[in-house]
């Protein structure tokens, strides 16, 4: 079986706050018996997206080897600059090959603007490397949520065009899930037949419209998903880490 440790939205700005937030997930994957196969994260690795931010986020994850994607907060030119030492400010794509599995991420920002969209141009990059690998069970990973979750501050601003995502679904059945953020709260749906699931965020938690009138909100803890890819069935689970 594959584990993989699934963070979002860390929102690294240079306080302290954030910066210790985002410590007690990693330390408490660091601590686990049982090292995790890979560690994601979807997005929003940095608040303001600036050089600064991005070095910031280089020296706190180290050598773990987590695989990235920008998000709404992030800017692709310094993300590629700082993180991944390249130019340009195309979408970024890219696969990963796992043992027996593979994770596919994809850029879902659009440059100014909070929402997101799979653009023409991405599907068609995700179309070829999907294409490589037929028959390898496949983890799909990017920032916002291509389907409503109910939240009307989150609905607004997820992911457009999620039609692509449907064609691109149906033409590759070895995709076994779906996995992102941008919603600052665990979140499990479905979207193309396939499951969907929200990483809980590391910055802030959010408030459900039922539960009150304050949405982002530090003082709700941290959290990840514990994801287990057991040949093409995914299984996961929620942990928050409260103060202690």
């Amino acid at each position: 079986m594959l584990l993989l440790a699934h963070l979002s939205d860390l929102h690294l700005d240079g306080s302290a706050r954030a910066r210790e937030r985002a410590a007690r997930v990693l330390a408490h994957i660091d601590a686990l018996p049982r090292r995790v196969d890979a560690m994601l994260v979807t997005g929003d690795l940095t608040d303001h997206g600036t050089d600064d931010e991005y070095r910031e986020v280089r020296d706190l994850l180290g050598d773990r080897g987590a695989l990235h994607c920008p998000g709404n907060h992030d800017d692709r030119a310094a993300y590629r600059r700082t993180l991944l030492g390249g130019t340009g400010d195309e979408p970024v794509v890219g696969a990963h090959d796992l043992p027996d599995a593979r994770i596919v991420l994809y850029d879902s920002t659009i440059p100014g603007e909070a929402g997101g969209e799979l653009t023409a141009w991405t599907a068609d990059r995700l179309s070829e490397l999907l294409a490589d690998a037929p028959a390898t069970p496949t983890l799909l990973a990017f920032h916002h949520p291509p389907t409503p979750l109910h939240i009307p501050e989150i609905d607004a601003i997820r992911q457009r065009s999620s039609e692509r995502l449907d064609a691109l679904l149906r033409a590759n059945p070895q995709v076994v899930a779906l996995l992102c953020g941008h919603a600052h709260t665990p979140a499990v749906t479905t979207f193309g037949g396939r499951p969907l699931v929200v990483a809980p965020g590391v910055r802030s938690g959010l408030r459900l419209p039922w539960e009150g009138p304050i949405l982002l909100a530090d003082r709700l803890p941290p959290g990840l998903a514990f994801h287990v890819l057991d040949g093409d069935r995914l299984t996961t689970h929620f942990r928050l880490l409260p103060d202690v």
